[in-house]
């Protein structure tokens, strides 16, 4: 089917569905982004543009989507709710409650927005391998994408999903059409460094993921573009929940560990790790080691396909 054609179910699903005022919540990923382009050229006035910085994402993550989406001329609301969601994940190590928690936790910060504009809708970026990895009829549940398998049964707002049907190529290519920014940004989870940071989420674990990330993204961007290594679909670095002995000079150091994850894929639905070079692995590893000295002493790679395993660790 052409772009144009499911561009166009979009804006008729939205038209037909949308009619009082509605709310997105703009996380800057490709799919928000898009659905929140596509239900602004719908329903144009009635849509209220919600940015939740939560706390959970990358670094300097808050301050570019809200550049994005000026630029694309759509005023947005910036809601921070950090310390709420801190405290929801608080003593949470389970996979699934803590997304779970994170999407209760999303709508009812979206509860409160909706108070203050008198929404009666609430317009999602969810596409298809959401659903389908959060379960539901015969389907096993893979892991509960925060806004499938997050949502409480008692809220208060309509949702509509124009990208239900979607898949992630089909949403890139509509991103391309639009012209919007984030048309190449690599996937980004929906919890945020939440699910990379695997065991309890703290502000200073969470930190140490933002930063072991923000390295990684660069180190293989550098690569790529200096043509030593192929880019991935994906690639990003999350915290385990294991420490180890490890020395820096003369010092002991009881350290955690980062696992640097990179695969390639065409949907998502499934992947194949990265052959990233050794000395860009290497690279990255003195860097991590170095930035986050006394608290990551081990870097390794992760080269497992999907399945068995899933792109992200939870």
């Amino acid at each position: 089917m052409k772009t144009e054609t499911l561009i166009e179910e979009a804006l008729h699903l939205l038209r037909e569905g949308i009619d009082d005022t509605a709310i997105i919540a703009c996380s800057g990923g490709i799919d928000s982004s898009v659905a929140a382009v596509l239900a602004h050229k719908a329903v144009g006035n009635l849509l209220h543009c919600v940015y939740v910085d939560t706390g959970l994402m990358r670094l300097g993550e808050s301050e570019e989507v809200k550049s994005m989406f000026s630029d694309m001329g759509i005023e947005i609301t910036v809601v921070d709710a950090a310390s709420r969601f801190f405290d929801c994940l608080e003593g949470i190590t389970d996979p699934e409650t803590k997304r779970k928690a994170i999407g209760e936790t999303f709508i009812r910060v979206f509860e409160q927005e909706q108070l203050k504009v008198g929404a009666k809708y609430l317009v999602q970026g969810t596409i298809a391998p959401d659903w389908i990895e959060s379960g539901g009829g015969e389907r096993d549940v893979i892991k509960s994408h925060h806004n499938v398998g997050g949502i409480p049964d008692d809220i208060g707002l309509e949702i509509v999903e124009p990208l239900r049907d979607f898949y992630k190529d089909e949403v890139r290519e509509i991103a391309r059409l639009l012209g919007i920014k984030s048309s190449e940004r690599q996937p980004f989870p929906g919890p945020g460094l939440a699910v990379r940071v695997l065991g309890e989420v703290t502000p200073k674990r969470v930190q140490t993921c933002r930063v072991a990330c923000d390295i990684v993204e660069r180190m293989i961007r550098e690569a790529s573009e200096a043509g030593t290594c192929d880019m991935p679909w994906q690639y990003f670095a999350a915290l385990l929940p294991v420490r180890s002995v490890g020395v820096h000079g003369d010092v002991r150091v009881h350290g955690e560990t980062i696992v640097v994850r990179a695969v390639s894929s065409m949907d998502g639905m499934s992947a194949r790790y990265s052959d990233i070079p050794s000395e860009v692995l290497s690279r990255i590893s003195t860097e991590i080691t170095n930035t986050l000295k006394g608290q990551v002493n081990r870097v390794v790679y992760d080269i497992t396909h999907k399945p068995p395993g899933t792109i992200e660790w939870e």
